[in-house]
């Protein structure tokens, strides 16, 4: 089968904006914004890294707890949370010795919408000024 051949058996023609990005075509700024959040997560100690973090509610978690899960060492998971925090994926706080981490729904809901196609559409994210 041709590449054309299973190209028209598998896209169903549908109305218009059907295939469009639901927040348009991106600016060049704002594909190169996009590209680096998503090298940032194309990491696969980082993506599981944050889907533990989203796992357990979104609730703030201390690098030191996610060592067993992640099975790296604590210097590994510090250089990790701290890339995803610096592309303003996470966001953390500190409690006496102890950093603590958060998913950053914003920036999350943000991404989810350069994603979604046509009626797919999320609510769009509030811009935190």
């Amino acid at each position: 089968m041709s590449i054309e051949q299973n190209l028209d058996a598998h896209c169903e023609p549908a109305g218009p904006g059907c295939c469009s990005l639901a927040t348009g075509p991106l600016e060049t700024q704002e594909a190169e914004h996009f590209a680096d959040l998503f090298k940032e997560l194309s990491d696969p100690t980082r993506l599981r890294l944050l889907s533990l973090l989203a796992a357990d509610g979104c609730q703030p978690v201390s690098a030191g707890d996610l060592v067993v899960p992640l099975g790296v060492t604590q210097p590994t998971v510090s250089h990790h949370l701290t890339r995803l925090t610096e592309a303003g994926l996470l966001r953390r706080r500190r409690e006496g010795k102890r950093m603590f981490y958060c998913v950053n729904r914003s920036a999350f809901a943000k991404l989810q919408a350069v994603l979604a196609l046509g009626d797919e559409r999320p609510e769009p994210a509030p811009n935190p000024s």
